[in-house]
């Protein structure tokens, strides 16, 4: 009887480890043709971006991964509003895509660092556009690697940070969303990072405005999804921009150019990225190593 029992308890156990390994192989897999369709086969097959409207606005679009995305949906057929600090480089931008395009673009001049008063400057600037993307790209970091008490001026860093990484994607989303609504067809692309997918000591600031970023656009794009509303979410890795201090491409760093190419292919596709297949590999990785330190504490 025991001897039964025993053979039992072992068929059991067997039967167990035969499904858990049958279910990590199809939960891994499934994963694998996801992220392959996601970051390989929409390459060639591209998401319409002209079927939300005319006009694309992007924020913080002199530079970097905005200017980017400025200039790659110029390239797909959509007139760009140019959102950004210097009047200089909100016209050389402008002149640059309208030379490369053959596409409209508008020029609003705002510091996002400044308190609510900016936003009736911008609303007036995008009356009567038929506005069917929102890049919400501009951001700050507080420097260099640095504790909380250490950072330089504080009081004020504290102000501008909050004001530009996450006033700016709440009210840029207030302003351009009920029109969306109205016609039931909009994509907001909210560019978070990967310092948002964890807590990173030492960039505590930034990191905690990323996080705010992801969450917000995981919300917003449940309120309005019924609605025709795609949010999406992109968290990069590094890219080579002003803020990295124009760290050298590689396999692993992307240009700010080729990284907004990539990402742009996944709008429909996905509310939430690393925006391209290296970074997607990368940030995999790191949540691996992630998943085997749970239960450390940060130092």
């Amino acid at each position: 009887m025991r001897a039964d029992m025993d053979d039992l308890c072992s068929q059991g156990f067997t039967l167990l480890g035969v499904l858990t390994f049958c279910y990590l192989i199809v939960s891994q897999g499934w994963k694998l043709l996801h992220g392959f369709r996601i970051h390989i086969v929409s390459r060639w097959w591209k998401p319409n971006l002209k079927k939300y409207g005319d006009w694309a606005v992007v924020t913080g679009a002199t530079d970097g991964i905005g200017k980017a995305y400025a200039e790659e949906l110029a390239r797909r057929g959509l007139n760009i509003v140019l959102i950004s600090r210097t009047l200089e480089k909100l016209q050389k931008v402008s002149k640059e895509i309208e030379k490369q395009s053959g596409r409209k673009t508008k020029v609003i001049q705002v510091d996002f660092t400044k308190g609510s008063e900016i936003y009736k400057p911008i609303e007036e600037g995008l009356k009567g556009l038929d506005i069917g993307i929102l890049v919400n790209n501009v951001g700050m970091a507080t420097g260099s690697r640095i504790q909380f008490l250490s950072i330089p001026d504080l009081k004020q860093q504290l102000a501008d940070i909050i004001n530009c990484n996450i006033t700016s994607v709440v009210q840029m989303t207030r302003i351009v969303l009920p029109k969306m609504v109205e016609k039931k067809k909009g994509l907001i692309i909210n560019v978070s990072s990967e310092a948002g997918t964890r807590p990173y000591p030492m960039l505590t600031v930034y990191s905690a405005t990323k996080v705010f970023v992801d969450y917000f656009s995981r919300g917003i794009h449940a309120e309005y999804k019924s609605k025709g509303i795609t949010v999406q979410c992109v968290m990069p890795l590094m890219v080579s921009t002003n803020m990295t201090k124009r760290i050298k491409t590689n396999l692993l760093v992307k240009s700010a150019d080729s990284y907004a190419k990539e990402a742009l292919n996944t709008a429909e596709l996905t509310i939430r990225t690393s925006g391209c297949l290296s970074h997607s590999i990368q940030c995999w990785g790191a949540w691996q190593v992630a998943d085997c330190n749970k239960g450390r504490t940060y130092a």
